[in-house]
């Protein structure tokens, strides 16, 4: 005896995710680019967040999708089908290695308008970042 009430609840598929992860915008999985991986707020095997964007659309979604509808799209032939970094839970993904810290930085957010020399002293605002590196030589510095 099944548990779910009707079969055709799900358009026809007896669970709610169909075989390939599509755009909910216009349709089609062929343009979607892969930008992070997030486990379920309620946690659900086989279940991931996943926020891509469609170059199709242009549209940028999130939503619930299985393990093997994301692996179908980023093992597809052809140019990668994941950012050039990919964020999957807390780690950075770059040339498909995780990136690892390369330091930290204290950065500035103030930025002077003019060229003159300041009549006054401005406080300064200052951001943390930490500092992420790829084998590649690629970096990326991300507020702490």
């Amino acid at each position: 005896m099944s548990t779910i009430s009707d079969p055709d609840l799900f358009g026809g598929h007896r669970h709610p995710h169909p075989d390939y992860l599509h755009c909910t915008r216009c349709g089609t999985g062929e343009h979607i680019l892969i930008h992070s991986l997030d486990p379920l707020p309620s946690p659900a095997q086989g279940l991931v967040v996943v926020t891509y964007s469609c170059e199709g659309c242009g549209g940028l979604h999130t939503q619930d999708a299985s393990v093997s509808q994301v692996a179908a799209i980023l093992n597809r032939p052809g140019p990668s089908a994941a950012a050039d970094v990919l964020q999957f839970g807390g780690q950075y993904i770059h040339c498909g290695e995780p990136m690892h810290a390369a330091g930290s930085e204290l950065r500035s957010v103030y930025s002077p308008v003019t060229t003159d020399t300041p009549a006054a002293s401005f406080l300064g605002v200052y951001l943390s970042t930490r500092v992420l590196r790829c084998d590649c030589g690629f970096q990326m510095e991300l507020p702490r």
